[in-house]
């Protein structure tokens, strides 16, 4: 009996592989030093713009930088004026869509991850239009949802909900592009030990492969509002207020945001009003930072559990 000698193929290089092999680390080709050079250098240049960007930002708005930016309301006065109101419009337009879209956002990825047949047209229509709605300018959805409100006869239309509608449909497709990736970065061997022991698809999908997808799903999600909170154009093409001397105490009621407010000082003559601008701007980018840590917390927190 003859015995048929098989080969085995390479492996296929990996990245790690291309620095072992000497494309970084051992020969020195003018090609490698280009590459090297020109990767360092984009690298740096980014870096570099951002301090510059962060510093002229601090160093502009610090002598505005303190406890009246957050106690104050908004004021003719630059000396009294604080943002007090966009504060609290940001945080409760930020919350209603948090609840509007989280949850429909996960419930839609779900049911495009693991209970459509993608051999139908209509879910395969429904894919690529999610995908492609992730892309559109922020203040096309301002207008759609304009042109809704307009349509059901609804007058004030620079009220907390519809700040949040618009905001909803802005980040919608994000919260439902990340789901789906968590979803499926789940391992399939979970699903078919769930499925064998007798478990039906939902109580797979409810009990293994939801908790499993947690932490891509806050992260996604925690991203998107960090997105929507720093919007400002569906909200002005909704008429949201730039001068605000209230609070906002439920979803009908007027509001500023932030970016708003920031707009408003900036577009201002006197540099008082542009160095208030400055520190509303280091605020946002702090609650901007706090969101992101809180996502990355989330993520760690649930990957150790799962």
């Amino acid at each position: 009996m003859s015995s048929t000698a098989h080969r085995t193929s390479p492996a296929p290089k990996t990245s790690r592989g291309l620095k072992q092999t000497g494309f970084f680390q051992g020969e020195r080709s003018p090609a490698a030093l280009v590459v090297l050079f020109a990767l360092w250098a984009c690298l740096a240049f980014a870096v570099l713009f951002l301090l510059v960007l962060l510093v002229t930002t601090f160093l502009d708005g610090r002598e505005m930088f303190s406890w009246h930016l957050i106690t104050d309301y908004a004021s003719s006065d630059p000396e009294q004026a604080g943002a007090r109101a966009a504060i609290l419009g940001s945080v409760w337009v930020i919350a209603t869509t948090a609840v509007m879209t989280i949850p429909i956002g996960v419930a839609a990825a779900v049911y495009m991850e693991e209970f459509a047949d993608h051999n139908k047209w209509w879910n395969r229509a429904i894919e690529v239009n999610v995908q492609n709605l992730a892309a559109v300018p922020s203040i096309i959805y301002g207008l759609v949802t304009l042109g809704v409100l307009t349509a059901l006869n609804i007058v004030q239309r620079n009220i907390v909900i519809a700040g949040a509608i618009a905001l909803s449909l802005l980040i919608l497709p994000v919260v439902i592009v990340a789901t789906r990736e968590a979803i499926r970065s789940v391992p399939n061997e979970i699903r078919q030990g769930s499925l064998a022991l007798g478990a039906t698809q939902w109580q797979t999908t409810w009990r293994q492969v939801l908790p499993s997808s947690v932490p891509g799903i806050a992260t996604g999600s925690i991203l998107a509002l960090s997105r929507a909170m720093g919007e400002a154009a569906p909200l002005l093409v909704l008429g949201a207020l730039v001068f605000v001397t209230f609070d906002p105490t439920s979803i009908f009621d007027q509001f500023s945001t932030m970016p708003i407010q920031t707009f408003n000082w900036a577009s201002r003559p006197q540099e008082e009003f542009h160095q208030l601008a400055s520190a509303t701007s280091i605020l946002l980018l702090v609650l901007l930072l706090a969101m992101n840590a809180v996502a990355i917390t989330i993520r760690n927190i649930y990957e150790k559990r799962w």
